[in-house]
């Protein structure tokens, strides 16, 4: 059982994953931990362009109290953050805690070696990106992996919020629920 959620299914909705790499890379409980334990966020592939996913991600994380670092070669300002080209360009006394990809998974391997050098505490595979080489990279560098799975749809349910627009968050439970994070 979740810490105060009730009972997390082990879930497969929207996941292209097999099971025995959805339990390995899409543990509740590990998802739970992450979310509550990070403050900043590096968005790999972090669009200027308002309707792109990423973008409405990033506002949504950024209200929700998360450091957004925007992660884009274009640079200038995205949601009224600094721009960088990549994860290297990033100042070093800025802790990464979650480097999340919203790029194609054919990018991923060079990402997670770039997650690696700046000891971010995490890489986390948006949802349909998936490469068990970059997490294998990942992992070997001591980072956690959440692959094929969406950040925000992610907080929204395990914050209670989700159920809000329609979702189905999969969180079975007679209690009203509380905010983790």
């Amino acid at each position: 059982m979740g810490p105060g959620q009730g009972l997390a299914c082990d879930i497969a909705m929207n996941s292209v994953l097999p099971a025995h790499l959805r339990d390995k890379y899409q543990n509740p409980l590990k998802i739970q931990k992450i979310l509550g334990e990070s403050k900043t966020i590096a968005l790999v592939g972090l669009s200027a362009d308002r309707q792109r996913p990423s973008h409405f991600v990033a506002t949504y994380l950024q209200k929700e109290g998360y450091r957004i670092i925007p992660v884009n070669p274009k640079g200038g300002e995205i949601i009224g953050e600094k721009c960088y080209p990549d994860l290297q360009s990033i100042p070093p006394e800025i802790d990464i805690d979650i480097v999340e990809v919203f790029r194609p998974a054919r990018e991923s391997v060079d990402i997670a070696r770039q997650a690696v050098a700046r000891k971010a505490k995490t890489l986390w595979l948006q949802l349909r990106v998936v490469s068990e080489e970059a997490a294998q990279i990942a992992e070997a560098g001591g980072l956690n992996v959440i692959m094929d799975k969406c950040v925000k749809m992610e907080h929204g349910r395990y914050n209670g919020s989700l159920h809000w627009v329609g979702m189905n968050t999969e969180i079975i439970t007679a209690k009203k629920a509380k905010r983790l994070f």
